[in-house]
């Protein structure tokens, strides 16, 4: 029963529920205990929520505790807030925030030690100056960001609504709608809440929706209100005085469930999710409906399944966390050796000159190593570069900018471009090790096409384009063509105006009669709905072809037949469903001939022909040719009925029809009489159009180390079919179904292998050897279904989660234990599994399945994971992969609004990754390995410096020179290399996907790279100091260099122009700006040098110009020049020894393996191929596999039919409306219809 609820479709012969089954054998041992007692009395206490028609002072009245002590209103109000701030609360929050950074933190405590004069040893504004500016950046980041979530959720919460305030409808806003309020809504407009049907326009309050935005499916489905409020509630009166109680579960994420009873006028109706409107849904082919708001705002159920906006960091930020613990920890470590060593040398030196203890009188050695460790502290935390956070945070800002500004990712027809919504995850995107993909709209273009049939063994089917004469005036004759043919071949509609070919004419007669469409008009142009958009396509290319469908009622359909209109007298509509896997229509023409025309899969179809099958070779051989080119087929076949046999079917039909039990099977069997021998017609070919560059893109992701996973709210054949389409999946691929899955893990949990191996322990020696080999050589693809997964995944629901364990809970704690372990194993097994396949495919799953999926592999492989879809049933696996990326399409905006980054196509994807993703994390590698580089090498000195002072922490630099290091003297070279740095251009990294696998192994920057830095950092720090050391040390009588402040300008020169010289050597891409940042960072280090040492500055505040003249003093000197220039030297000549040694030793880069590979093969283009054999279970007809059951219930009851009648007007309030009064209780359903179009068509006037 869950499964048909969650609309999922079986394989032949029960495959799917023997597989799972055979899950529940080895994952639920024990079934009855006293855990699954204890939920299902939870599950009874669940229903507890209750809904008052028309009562809002009944919901106003409950609170509900959600913290501590505070409480809030139990009923949620319709308006929705994403927004993280508000006036009042954006500068605390967002401060709170920021000081959560562990860098912020701790540069907050050193600003707070500096004001401590005892220990202070460097100027105030040596770090507030830098910590403003970071804080600043982030604080108008965020506060953009929060500003677009502000705008967004007024948009949604301004849309307009009709709610029914003091007897009549009133136009209000989105955000005034309650529980317990009774809205109208027209066509085309979306559900604003969770709502139930109470009475439509259409017969028998029938309501259409569209539910894109929820599972992606653009078929129409419906809805249809309780008799009892259908027949009660015809007038706005009506629905003013009714006063229901509806009891129903408490707010829930299950979007295909729904339970619940109403009360009124002391009888009990039950509801199910049949009567039930979810909000995201659209009205179509309804004009107006009435509904009754049961969950509003983020009680609702696609509210349920967003989930949380949750702070994404990537992995180099992670390692930079941990990066920065560690050197806060040597930080402490170090600065508490040099108090020691301080409190020692203070010792020995009162000892050693006992005659200068009057100046030591009040400071013991202890109170001075105290002292010395608060003042180290402060004078090495210039160690933890500040400016590096304010230089990231810029590189990314401009490295979203190049992606914004990228005209390849820019889409003219909708004049979309790309954008990056999150400024922090660029590198990330280099990263990225699985892609989780929506399909419907994000792979696929929504649209169904007519592109190829064989009639009679003949194949047709041509492009448009390749007619010199314009199709408009090949097809005037047919005054209903559609516009956007596509589909035409001149030979097969020269053969159709002759009208000389039975088999051709009963081929279009069938796409004309046998099918479940509604049909309407609408500006003098016929609109279908289908239940399916392959029916729509069919239906649409019979038209185009001369046959076209024009009206149905109960029992006729009629059709116009190459200008002629023709009605048919319908005698039985068998209808498809997932085991016939074909659906058929009996039907007597206007000549008094019983026609069957029977279409469906072929594998049913061919089995159940006359004995003449002329034609039937050349079909397959079609069938065959139209699989190849992963279209969807189906097969069409009819037979005449004699007046006899008709006779006794009807009679066993309408026995079967009545019964009580077991009718479907029974109706089944009656079908399975008549639908024999057929004679076959021939086939039809659909394509469900790929956006342009799917194929490609996806086989550029899995060549650069990418796995991707398809998760779709679709049927599982469709989703299949869109695999072989794209080049997910191959010919030479062995595709794992639920039971084979189960097979697998079962012989995996009964081997002494661990499940948490490699993928090679699930496929020991009980595995079937085709497992084993295909495993060998990562040809394996997974297919499942999300109610498969569910049992995998083993959620118990969110609230369950949230609720605190009861005593009970705690007593099972210790029983459950084991089976936890058990099942979170299996799972492990699962995930293994399915990692070690090269696709998986995951079949009419929720959106929270969608994001538990994510979730599950993230936190069992610690893998980066990407997802990207285009609808709201996307939006909760956008949330909790690593990066989102939201399609702007044809299900609206709601993905692109929670994303990270937005794209137009799904080919857009390749260049996000392979040119953007890659390159930013390149950048970003460099510009840290480099800024860390010239961190050490600047400021390690001050440690050398301290074991010839004493260790008291005088500082050994400028002031000025600590301030301006990392903010102009050094910053520039290394900001542009963080922003255009590349290695390869753009068309060589999309040439050579391989290069990615560089990010996802962590190539470019990890703690080895980090130690390497500090290395090579302290190095140069240690070289310039005590070169400089040895030529000062015994120039006590040169009055240039002798003095410490030349000394300091002396190190600090040589540190500037060896960094300088390192990132020379490092950049690899030039630009003018690249130039003019080398040459602007030394003239800046002397500009400044000059104006922080000059002497009108020095009078002007000598504590915070402490370095008069000193440049000017040092730099003259020749002899400093020299040192300088020694310095540079060796500090310089161990890079350039590692440089040469790589080049002649290491291997030739990927990009020349891949070249050279690239000489030896022929290139072959992508093309949409897969040679499937036709007798592979998953390639076979996939449009009737995919198909689901239409319309034909409602079509034989007559409750979809519109009844012409006279309409009865009256009008009170300004209101028009249709009652006649004392008529309420005596008017039959085909007034009640019409009375509701009526209600329809009142102009309601605002309050």
């Amino acid at each position: 029963e869950a499964a048909q609820e969650e609309g999922l479709e079986r394989t032949p012969g029960g495959g799917e529920s023997l597989a799972n089954s055979r899950l529940l054998d080895f994952r639920m041992a024990d079934k009855e205990s006293p855990g699954t007692y204890q939920k299902a009395t939870q599950a009874q206490q669940d229903f507890t929520w209750i809904v008052k028609a028309n009562d809002r002072a009944y919901h106003e009245q409950f609170q509900k505790r959600y913290a501590y002590c505070l409480k809030k209103k139990k009923y949620a109000g319709n308006a929705i807030k994403t927004a993280k701030y508000n006036v009042l609360t954006f500068l605390p929050l967002n401060l709170y925030e920021q000081f959560h950074r562990v860098a912020n933190l701790y540069f907050l405590h050193i600003i707070l030690l500096q004001t401590i004069p005892e220990i202070s040893t460097l100027p105030w504004f040596a770090l507030l100056f830098p910590i403003s500016i970071l804080l600043s950046i982030r604080g108008i980041r965020d506060l953009i960001d929060d500003i677009a979530r502000h705008r967004s959720d007024g948009e949604i919460n301004s849309r307009p609504c009709e709610i029914l305030i003091g007897g009549r409808f009133c136009k209000k806003q989105w955000r005034d709608i309650h529980v317990g309020d009774i809205v109208c809504l027209r066509k085309d407009s979306f559900v604003p809440a969770d709502l139930l049907l109470l009475s439509s326009s259409e017969p028998s309050s029938l309501c259409y929706v569209e539910t894109m935005d929820i599972d992606g499916e653009t078929n129409l489905k419906y809805r249809q209100a309780l008799l009892v409020t259908h027949q009660d509630l015809a007038s706005v009166e009506n629905m003013a005085s009714f006063d229901g109680k509806v009891t129903c579960e408490e707010p829930n994420s299950r979007l295909h469930n729904f339970i619940g009873t109403l009360e009124w006028r002391g009888e009990t109706y039950p509801l199910d999710s049949e009567q039930i409107l979810l909000r995201g849904c659209r009205i179509r082919n309804t004009e107006s409906c009435y509904g009754l708001v049961i969950y509003a705002g983020f009680d609702s159920k696609i509210m349920k399944n967003c989930g949380k906006i949750k702070l994404k960091k990537t992995k180099l930020n992670h390692l930079m966390d941990r990066i920065v613990l560690l050197m806060c920890l040597v930080l402490i470590l170090t600065s508490f050796g040099l108090a020691v060593g301080s409190g020692l040398w203070a010792t020995k030196f009162r000892q050693e000159h006992s005659y200068l203890s009057v100046f030591y009188t009040d400071t013991s050695a202890t109170k001075h190593a105290f002292y010395a460790f608060w003042g180290f502290i402060i004078l090495l935390s210039f160690v933890l570069p500040m400016a590096m956070l304010i230089t990231f945070e810029f590189i990314y800002l401009v490295n979203s900018c190049f992606i914004n500004w990228d005209l390849e990712m820019y889409y003219a027809p909708k004049d979309t471009p790309a954008k990056a919504r999150s400024t922090s995850l660029n590198d990330q995107l280099g990263q990225i090790q699985y892609v989780f993909s929506d399909k419907t709209g994000t792979l696929t273009q929504n649209v169904m096409t007519f592109k190829k049939c064989c009639i009679d063994g003949k194949i047709y089917g041509s492009s448009r384009s390749s007619n010199s004469i314009p199709v408009e005036a090949l097809l005037s004759w047919n005054k209903y063509w559609d516009m956007k043919l596509e589909f035409y071949d001149p030979l097969l509609m020269s053969t159709i105006r002759r009208d000389d070919d039975s088999v051709l004419r009963e081929f279009l007669r069938l796409l004309a009669l046998c099918h479940t469409v509604m049909v309407e008009e609408k500006e003098s142009q016929l609109i279908y709905q289908a239940a399916s958009p392959d029916e729509e396509a069919l239906v649409t290319a019979a038209r185009n072809m001369g046959y076209v469908f024009l009206s149905r009622t109960q029992d006729t359909i009629t059709i116009s037949e190459l200008g002629k209109e023709r009605t048919y007298k319908v005698l039985a509509l068998l209808d498809f469903n997932s085991v016939r896997k074909r659906m058929s229509v009996l039907v007597r023409d206007p000549e008094g001939r019983i026609k069957l025309y029977t279409k469906g899969a072929d594998t049913v179809i061919l089995e159940r022909l006359h004995s003449d099958r002329s034609s039937e070779a050349y079909t397959v051989k079609a069938l065959n040719s139209f699989a190849e080119e992963t279209l969807r087929t189906l097969c069409l076949a009819t037979k005449e009925v004699e007046e006899k046999e008709y006779a006794q079917w009807s009679k066993k039909h309408h026995a079967a029809s009545v019964l009580l039990q077991n009718r479907a099977e029974e109706l089944d069997k009656v079908y399975e009489a008549i639908e024999q021998d057929l004679q076959l017609l021939g086939a039809t070919a659909i394509e469900d159009k790929l956006q342009d560059g799917v194929p490609e893109t996806i086989h550029l992701l899995k060549r650069g180390g990418m796995k991707v996973w398809v998760l779709t709210g679709d049927k599982q054949e469709t989703a299949v079919n869109i695999g072989f389409a794209s080049q997910l999946l191959s010919d030479d691929m062995t595709i794992l179904g639920e039971m084979e899955i189960c097979e697998i893990l079962k012989s995996s949990s009964n081997s002494d292998n661990s499940l948490a191996g490699s993928g090679e322990a699930l496929f020991g020696c009980d595995s079937p050897q085709h497992f084993q080999a295909s495993f060998t050589h990562g040809k394996m693809a997974l297919v499942i279904s999300g109610d498969f997964l569910d049992k995998i995944l083993h959620d118990v629901g969110e609230e369950q989660g949230k609720r605190k364990q009861s005593a009970w809970d705690r007593l099972l704690c210790c029983q459950a234990k084991a089976k936890g372990d058990h099942q979170n194993s299996v799972e492990e097994a699962f995930v293994e599994l399915a990692t070690a396949c090269q696709a998986v495919i995951c079949c009419r799953v929720t959106p929270k399945q969608k994001a538990l999926v994510v979730q599950m592999v993230k936190r069992h492989k610690n893998a980066i994971a990407l997802a990207i879809g285009d609808g709201a049933n996307d939006v909760n696996m956008i949330k909790t992969a690593d990066i989102g990326v939201g399609i702007s399409g044809q299900e609206g905006m709601q993905a692109v609004q929670c994303s990270d980054y937005a794209l137009a196509q799904f080919r857009y994807l390749q260049r996000l990754l392979f040119v953007h993703g890659r390159w930013s994390y390149l950048r970003i590698c460099k510009f840290l390995r480099y800024f860390f580089y010239k961190t050490f090498a600047g400021m390690m000195a001050q440690i050398w410096f301290a074991f010839f002072t004493g260790f008291t922490a005088q500082p050994l630099l400028e002031g000025w020179f600590l301030a301006l290091y990392n903010v102009f003297y050094t910053s520039y070279p290394v900001l542009c290399m963080g922003m255009f740095e590349q290695d390869v251009s753009a068309k060589k990294s999309l040439k050579f996907p391989e290069l990615y696998k560089a990010g996802q192994k962590d190539l470019l920057f990890n703690f080895q790279t980090f130690c390497l830095s500090f290395i090579q950092g302290s190095f140069v720090s240690l070289a310039s100091f005590y070169i400089a050391l040895w030529a000062c040390e015994d120039n006590t009588g040169a009055r240039i260099i002798g003095d410490y402040q030349s000394f300091a300008m002396i190190i600090a020169t040589s540190a500037i122009l060896t960094v300088t010289v390192e990132i020379i050597l490092d950049v690899k891409f030039w630009t003018v700006f690249s130039v003019l940042a080398v040459f602007l960072s030394l003239i800046l280090y002397c500009l400044f040098s000059y104006l922080t040492q000059s002497f009108p500055a020095y009078k002007t505040a000598p504590t915070v110009f402490q370095f008069p003249d000193a440049s000017k003093n040092a730099l003259v000197d020749p002899l400093a020049l020299l040192v300088i220039l020694l310095s540079v030297t060796v500090s310089t000549l161990p890079s350039l020894t590692v440089r040469f040694l790589r080049s002649i030793t290491v291997p030739r880069t990927m990009s020349e393996l891949a070249q050279a590979r690239d000489l030896k093969m022929e290139p072959s283009a992508v093309e949409l191929t897969s040679h499937i054999q036709r007798d592979s279970h998953w390639r076979r007809s996939s449009y009737a596999f995919s198909h689901k059951e239409g319309y034909g219930d409602l079509i034989s009851r007559g409750a979809s039919l519109r009844r012409k009648g006279p309409r009865v007007h009256s009008e009170l309030n300004g209101v028009h409306h249709m009652l006649l009064p004392g008529k309420e209780d005596s008017m039959p359903t085909e007034d009640i219809a019409s009375s509701h179009e009526a209600v329809a068509q009142q102009k309601f006037l605002p309050c």
